[in-house]
């Protein structure tokens, strides 16, 4: 039998924190190797605008030496945000005066900005990982699921939600929140949604109510992206046949019977198939013991529900201090995965709790009011 390949450093999944961490090490002279399930880089839609948030998403593209390069496809316009009631009642319209510390970024834009800037042949596509485990003495052997194999002296599992990588750190899995979305787009809005256009105006887009809602964005190519949210028992989305698209909307707009109808006619209008969405989170406050040889960044470390919008920013932040720490410990792997696990576990804790109180914001019976009075907060503290 032959002899596996070997990586001094594997990184499984080339999502953001993956391609962040993969990048500050090509920085600093370090080699790695990146394994991902889709084919090609360009097998599906990334879909989504960002927010980069200038202490997490912008320092990592600083670390990156990439933030010139990103400050370049900022979507101007974007940080515009309209907050509405069931009624469709205005309560909120804040213009993006460009004075924010929050830039919007398509997904697709800022992950091919990170995949560029790293030399051929780092990823290799079509790498689906099927099992994970221990050599001893921090190696590990991967198992791929076309059935090859390699082994590796650093795993760093960046694979998302349901990580391959995490079982050998712990045993935590991502549980429901309650809340299920169906995300749904308008495409050429401008021309051939005139009215929804206007109703979620250059950017962010907010209209809640009884534990349910919208929440929506203007995209860079004039789509409107939008997600019907509403807290809902688990099993929900699972009675809905989403190859009908007409039963599908009609599904859900049941939800909305008393909603006012240029809401409910951006799910009637809606182009293309509905893709329903369950929310998960791991327990707030995850981490686990050192466990030579291997470590876990962004959704694989710390999931958590949308809702304090860093999902995205803490993935890249957690890849940038991965990569500064391996750096800065050349020849102690362990000295650098204790360094960043000691950065990793208390931002990622106090996150994930804005996140869960951000769920809450968003979804209850008092909605929009709570989400009009957290705005206004911030207001009175940047007066």
């Amino acid at each position: 039998m032959s002899t596996p390949p070997h990586h001094p450093i594997a990184i499984t999944g080339a999502g953001l924190g993956g391609l962040t961490l993969a990048r500050v090490l090509h920085v600093h002279g370090i080699e790695t190797a990146v394994f991902d399930l889709e084919a090609s880089a360009r097998t599906r839609a990334q879909g989504g605008m960002l927010d980069i948030h200038e202490e997490t998403g912008q320092a990592a593209l600083h670390a990156a030496r990439l933030h010139d390069a990103f400050l370049a496809k900022v979507h101007p316009g974007g940080e515009a945000t309209r907050i509405l009631d069931k009624n469709a009642r205005l309560l909120r319209d804040e213009a993006d005066d460009g004075t924010s510390s929050r830039p919007e970024i398509d997904r697709g834009d800022l992950r091919d900005l990170l995949l560029d800037s790293l030399p051929a042949g780092t990823i290799h596509w079509g790498a689906k990982v099927a099992s994970t485990r221990s050599l001893g003495d921090g190696r590990h052997e991967v198992t791929l699921a076309d059935g090859t194999l390699f082994t590796t002296g650093l795993l760093i599992g960046a694979d998302g939600a349901w990580s391959r990588t995490r079982h050998l750190l712990s045993d935590a899995t991502p549980a429901y929140t309650g809340i299920s979305f169906v995300e749904l787009d308008l495409l050429d809005a401008d021309a051939r949604h005139p009215e929804a256009a206007q109703l979620i105006g250059g950017g962010m887009f907010f209209a809640l109510g009884d534990d349910k809602g919208f929440l929506g964005h203007r995209e860079t190519d004039g789509s409107l992206h939008i997600y019907t949210a509403l807290r809902a028992a688990e099993d929900w989305l699972s009675t809905i046949d989403f190859t009908d698209t007409a039963a599908a909307k009609a599904a859900v707009l049941e939800h909305f019977a008393d909603w006012a109808p240029e809401l409910r006619r951006l799910v009637a209008d809606a182009d293309g198939s509905l893709i329903p969405r369950l929310i998960h989170a791991l327990p707030i406050g995850h981490r686990w013991k050192r466990v030579p040889g291997v470590t876990l960044l962004g959704d694989a470390a710390h999931l958590m529900s949308p809702f304090a919008g860093e999902g995205a920013n803490l993935a890249m932040i957690d890849g940038a201090d991965l990569g500064r720490c391996l750096a800065a410990h050349p020849d102690d792997v362990e000295a650098a995965l204790a360094a960043y696990e000691e950065i990793l576990f208390p931002r990622s804790e106090e996150t994930a709790q804005q996140s869960a109180e951000g769920l809450d914001v968003l979804f209850n019976d008092r909605a929009p009011q709570p989400l009009v009075d957290m705005f206004a907060s911030f207001d009175t503290r940047t007066a």
